[in-house]
């Protein structure tokens, strides 16, 4: 909620509902993911937040504000069983439920200890990204990272040491890396409010492609 580019974002209306539950709504579609878990912070400001999706029977751990890679080790702590965590950050309200389970999945087939769809050179569109981390692995790094941008960004720790940490990517051809379907700007907003409202009333599990098909389009239509 403390976004200083566009304040409260996550909670923001899309299509009538705050932009982090449409975002539930497609993640829940994800066949391998087992728990979801919100992972926010215990700054006043996220006490909206945090109530509105525990009512969504969504589990809610709070840590340090800041520290973002702790509060993904308060969030595995419950979860001893887990053999991988997924990373999905809350301003991504047109994640993609087949490549997440694309990225877990190439995940799990190279035994790698962190796979993401971002790794080197970007090839999905900015919104899509995916990062999964062994368990194991994600509290090295939390038990050793000091640098604030390794804390505040979780997983840089990991990745910023192939020699130590076995590291798998998942790309695609043609690339999408121009598009951008993040939400950090009014702009990205606005994008996002008009992607729902074209394709959500039709079809709610609209998928990447619907979404590009838009962008092809308006991209080719008169001035």
């Amino acid at each position: 909620m403390t976004s200083t580019r566009l304040p409260g974002k996550v909670m923001v209306p899309v299509l009538g509902e705050p932009m982090i539950g449409r975002q539930v709504e497609r993640l829940r579609r994800a066949q391998r993911i087992d728990r979801l878990v919100v992972a926010t912070s215990t700054d006043p400001s996220d006490d909206p937040l945090a109530a509105y999706c525990e009512s969504l029977d969504l589990a809610v751990i709070r840590g340090p504000l800041a520290d973002v890679l702790e509060r993904f080790r308060l969030a595995l702590a419950p979860h001893a069983d887990a053999t991988a965590v997924v990373r999905l950050t809350a301003d991504c309200p047109l994640a993609d439920p087949a490549l997440i389970d694309q990225v877990i999945a190439h995940h799990h087939e190279v035994g790698a200890d962190y796979t993401s769809n971002t790794l080197e050179t970007r090839t999905y569109p900015h919104g899509l990204d995916t990062e999964v981390i062994r368990p194991d692995v994600l509290i090295q790094a939390a038990d050793r990272a000091r640098d604030p941008y390794e804390r505040e960004h979780v997983t840089p720790y990991i990745y910023r040491r192939p020699e130590v940490y076995r590291l798998a990517g998942v790309a695609r051809r043609p690339s999408r890396a121009t598009l951008r379907w993040t939400v950090d700007l009014p702009q990205d907003l606005a994008f996002v409010r008009d992607v729902y409202a074209r394709l959500y009333p039709r079809d709610p599990t609209f998928d990447s492609e619907a979404i590009a098909g838009l962008e092809v389009n308006s991209a080719e239509a008169p001035a």
